[in-house]
């Protein structure tokens, strides 16, 4: 197999006249190992069991693990250890395969509510750092198993690769979206707030039951096809510094330098709804027990918008119409809390936190949607690497905004997101015009 750097370059071939495919030659079929929807299912399935129990645990940190910040800077820990340990996530997936990664993968979030019914230092940042490193596989071998499984079935059924990988990122997207709206909505029937206004009760039963989830995700996980991926990967690198070489060939790519400013954004917008939305704007009008059902208009809004946007993803220019929609959204919103906003008593005022979180919850969508489409197809050949370096710029940004929320003000804050948006959306237009410059100078 071509070395990646020429991997990376091929990926920018021919690109059709009515909707610029995001790689060329997406026409081309080889014979692969056989793929189903089946897998998709299960592993849509096992990260719906297992992620609509951590998302709800991950929302109520700052807001119940408020001892010296306890919540808030265990996350920080553990996006910090992810973000490291992203860097060799990819060696791990090709060593261990994809399929194995995804049930060690998720170990670690299992401890992690386990360390929830027991909260304190000695048991919260031992069980972050250890997720960061759990997640870090995890996640690559999401974005590893979908995209070869989507692909393959593709080739195999003769279909256009960018719609299937769209549809396929969609239905994953979708359900995992939906982890928002159940585990929130669990979250908001178990628990209640205290007498004194400041504490809640029910959050040991909320924790034991969201166990029985982890564990029936695990089982789901174990029921995934074993694939053959050597068909689709470069060979076993035969040196550390090889391997090494492989994880960042990526950056040497300028669609990825450019597409990173928008993975880091991804992380920020997702952070900033964790653990400053839940904080600043949910919690002083509904109260703590209304944390759960603020995030299940999120997630029910990006579960929405999740399958809207992978079944209307076709190539680049659909790209860059969905990703705009959902950035002016996302602006919108911003613009609002920074300049007119302020907590309401009444229907209206508990109102209006739910529908900045439906409108947070469709640019949430549509950015994981594209993301992940985006690279699938430009890096179809090195594709354990540029998940990776989705993992270490998202998970980055993540940690950055749970460090920096505690000590810095809800102005600042929404000043950094604003930020953010416009490089980010500024960089992912020039990325679309690179592409289909290059697609037209080509031969």
């Amino acid at each position: 197999m071509a070395p990646p750097e020429a991997e990376l370059a091929a990926a920018a071939g021919d690109v059709e006249e009515a909707d610029a495919p995001l790689i060329p030659g997406s026409g081309a079929r080889r014979a692969p190992e056989a793929a189903t929807p089946r897998d998709v299912h299960l592993l849509s399935s096992a990260f719906l069991f297992v992620f609509l129990a951590y998302h709800a645990a991950q929302n109520l940190q700052s807001t119940v693990n408020t001892d010296a910040n306890l919540g808030s800077i265990s996350l920080g820990v553990l996006y910090t250890s992810f973000t490291a340990f992203s860097t060799v996530g990819s060696a791990v997936v090709r060593w261990m395969g994809s399929r194995l990664a995804l049930v060690v993968g998720t170990s670690g979030y299992l401890l992690f509510i386990a360390a929830n019914l027991v909260p304190s230092w000695y048991t919260m940042v031992p069980a972050s750092l250890y997720l960061g490193f759990t997640a870090s596989i995890i996640w690559v071998g999401q974005g590893t198993y979908l995209t070869s499984a989507a692909l393959s079935h593709a080739r195999e059924n003769n279909l256009p690769e960018g719609p299937t990988l769209g549809s396929f990122n969609g239905e994953f997207w979708g359900m995992f979206a939906s982890t928002q709206v159940i585990g929130n909505l669990i979250s908001l029937a178990l628990l209640r707030n205290g007498k004194d206004g400041e504490s809640v009760t029910g959050k040991n039963l909320l924790f034991a039951v969201f166990l029985g989830f982890m564990i029936v995700g695990i089982v789901l996980m174990c029921l995934l096809s074993k694939r053959d991926e050597k068909k689709d990967n470069a060979p076993t690198h035969s040196s550390f510094g090889a391997m090494l070489k492989y994880i960042v060939a990526p950056l040497k790519d300028r669609r990825m330098l450019l597409t990173i400013p928008l993975i880091a954004y991804s992380g920020l917008q997702q952070a900033f709804v964790w653990a400053v939305f839940t904080k600043s704007i949910v919690t002083p009008v509904l109260g703590i027990s209304g944390v759960g059902g603020a995030m299940a208009i999120y997630g029910a809004a990006d579960v929405v918008c999740s399958l809207i946007a992978g079944r209307l993803t076709s190539g680049l220019h659909s790209a860059a119409f969905i990703v705009s929609v959902g950035a002016v959204l996302q602006a919108v919103v911003l613009f609002w809390l920074l300049f007119f906003y302020s907590p309401m008593s009444g229907l209206l005022g508990a109102a209006i936190p739910l529908f900045i979180g439906a409108l947070w919850g469709v640019g949430d969508g549509v950015l994981n949607t594209q993301l992940s489409a985006l690279l699938g197809l430009l890096f179809e050949d090195v594709k354990e690497a540029a998940f990776a370096q989705l993992k270490v710029w998202q998970s980055g940004a993540i940690a950055v905004i749970f460090f920096l929320s505690p000590n810095i003000t809800l102005q600042a804050m929404l000043i950094l997101m604003t930020t953010s948006l416009f490089i980010s959306f500024g960089s992912f237009l020039f990325l679309t015009h690179v592409v289909e410059r290059t697609s037209t100078v080509r031969p």
